[in-house]
């Protein structure tokens, strides 16, 4: 199964995006409402990096530990360009999902960018790559216990 099939595959296909001006605010208000886990970061319409609750906890954590003799920043003054992963794991459309499960364990990615060149063409969540294998899995059972059960010659068994 490739990586297409996956992005097909899926339910909401719609991207979310900010730009790294974006108040961090508005990015966490804009994953929450959607109830999604990540934002693209779009800049002059070309990928400039993901946003996802995990850099935003990492951010606010280590902001929070930097100013904690005097006044803290508002969660309003931090932009999405300093929480931002500058430079996610990306995917192909052509790529196989056990190569894209390979690469997102190994990068604790959890969202995974998917581009054909420089178009940003969906983004795929560990979510999703779970729901696809599972899926398959269970299609190809489906085929092997019917194939055994029409073997020539053998009686199917009696349930």
């Amino acid at each position: 199964m490739q990586v297409k099939e996956v992005l097909k595959a899926k339910a909401n296909s719609t991207l979310f995006s900010a730009t790294p001006v974006t108040p961090l605010s508005e990015a966490v208000i804009t994953m929450a409402d959607n109830d999604i886990g990540s934002l693209v970061i779009l800049e002059g319409g070309r990928l400039a990096g993901m946003l996802t609750f995990r850099e935003v906890l990492i951010k606010l954590s280590k902001r929070q530990r930097e100013h904690r003799v005097g006044p803290t920043p508002t969660f309003s003054e931090i932009r999405v360009i300093e929480a931002m992963e500058p430079n996610p794991v990306t995917a192909v459309p052509t790529m196989e999902v056990d190569e894209l499960r390979r690469i997102m364990l190994q990068h604790h990615a959890r969202y995974v960018p998917v581009m054909d060149g420089n178009t940003l063409m969906g983004v795929i969540s560990f979510h999703d790559v779970a729901k696809a294998v599972l899926e398959e899995k269970s299609f190809e059972n489906k085929m092997l216990k019917a194939y055994i059960k029409d073997w020539p010659g053998e009686e199917a068994p009696k349930s």
